[in-house]
């Protein structure tokens, strides 16, 4: 899969009295955080922006210090210039955007119809007692305001669907799979195909869960589902708990990692399943 497509809305030349500035804040080259908020207010500009002129000088604002070993500064340019779809921000979705912004990819585009309610509390991230009754992607977006403020956050109030596919994930670098319905996923997977953007799928259930990576052009989750006529797969007898989207959310993320990058997705055209009961994991390749 080809990397990320430039943001073209992102600043790649430098202004000289801004990058004089953000070269003399800059500590055994790292930015500090209090540097990118005065720098924003002396420019006003927003913290994308003066993160995105970090970058373009060489200079890795210091929230990513720890990225810098494995990344460097080509691929925090990289996250900083890709947008991923989040669709669903209940179970896997809340942990897909913390994971997303605290990488540092710099739009995030979550898209969820629904409230939050009780049954929400026992796993999904962003429920709290507080936002009961709230929209979802309200909470997504208030959360990567206090994560990373570098990160924009588009929250969509809407099923995302055929009909709305094209306008909202055409020309993103991939698509994260947060959805709880099987007729949906087969829907979204089916229209990424056609537009060109990488799936990254995950589902949950129990102990259980598995994660795929469809490339554009393929048909893999109809592979996995072929004509399942169930609107839900096996979480309907068995549950889910905390601790089970959070691993499948970071199996995705690791892909997502890697279609930025350019580099090979593991998953792709390939079936992860993971048993937490028995602490195994197996994979299959997909016809």
């Amino acid at each position: 899969m080809a990397a990320a497509r430039p943001d073209a809305s992102v600043p790649r030349a430098t202004h000289p009295e801004r990058a004089a500035f953000l070269e003399k804040e800059t500590r055994l080259g790292f930015l500090p955080w209090s540097a990118e908020v005065e720098a924003a207010s002396r420019f006003g500009l927003g913290a994308r922006e003066i993160e995105a002129e970090a970058l373009a000088l060489g200079i890795l604002p210091a929230r990513y210090a720890r990225n810098a070993g494995l990344f460097g500064i080509e691929g925090q340019r990289a996250f900083h210039a890709a947008r991923v779809v989040v669709a669903g921000c209940g179970g896997l979705g809340g942990y897909l955007v913390e994971y997303l912004a605290r990488l540092g990819v710099g739009a995030i585009v979550a898209v969820d119809p629904d409230p939050f309610d009780e049954t929400n509390l026992n796993r999904q991230l962003l429920a709290t007692i507080d936002d009961l009754g709230r929209p979802k992607v309200d909470a997504a977006a208030r959360r990567v305001a206090a994560v990373n403020p570098a990160v924009s956050l588009v929250a969509v109030r809407e099923r995302l669907c055929a009909q709305n596919a094209e306008r909202l994930i055409g020309g993103a670098s991939a698509i994260a799979d947060g959805l709880d319905s099987i007729p949906a996923r087969l829907e979204i997977a089916a229209a990424a195909s056609r537009l060109g953007v990488p799936f990254v799928h995950a589902a949950v259930a129990g102990w259980y869960g598995q994660a795929a990576t469809q490339a554009p052009g393929a048909s893999t989750l109809a592979a996995i589902y072929g004509d399942c006529p169930s609107e839900r797969g096996a979480e309907t007898a068995l549950g889910n708990q905390a601790f089970v989207p959070a691993l499948a959310a970071a199996l995705e993320v690791a892909e997502i990692c890697k279609i930025i990058l350019g580099l090979p997705a593991g998953l792709e055209n390939r079936l992860l399943v993971f048993d937490l009961l028995a602490m195994e994991t197996s994979s299959f390749p997909l016809a």
